[in-house]
């Protein structure tokens, strides 16, 4: 396979593994803060994301620092997408509260 391709899929790999360690973060605080248990919420979640995060990585690398590093790189630039989609999010939430001013 090209080189050019297994980093672009490497890249989008990377970007989804970050919306889905951060997008699952962000769930856990929403969900954990009103849970009856929330050491139960943020175990459970750390223990999973950081799981799959983990499996993943070592993976798509197979042994090749370039391929990490890329896949980390889509990784990083993910957490600016969700933190921006969640506080959107977050700021619509509270203006339909009537808590913006």
């Amino acid at each position: 396979m090209n080189d050019a391709l297994i980093n672009l899929l490497v890249t989008i790999t990377g970007l989804f593994l970050g919306i889905f360690f951060f997008g699952g973060l962000w769930w856990t605080t929403r969900k954990g803060v009103s849970s009856k248990y929330p050491v139960i919420w943020f175990l459970g979640s750390i223990v999973i994301r950081l799981g799959v995060t983990i499996l993943v990585l070592y993976y798509v690398s197979q042994h090749h620092w370039e391929r990490m590093l890329i896949c980390l790189a889509g990784f990083i630039i993910a957490r600016y997408i969700v933190l921006r989609f969640t506080k959107a999010f977050d700021l619509k939430k509270v203006e339909s509260k009537g808590g913006g001013s």
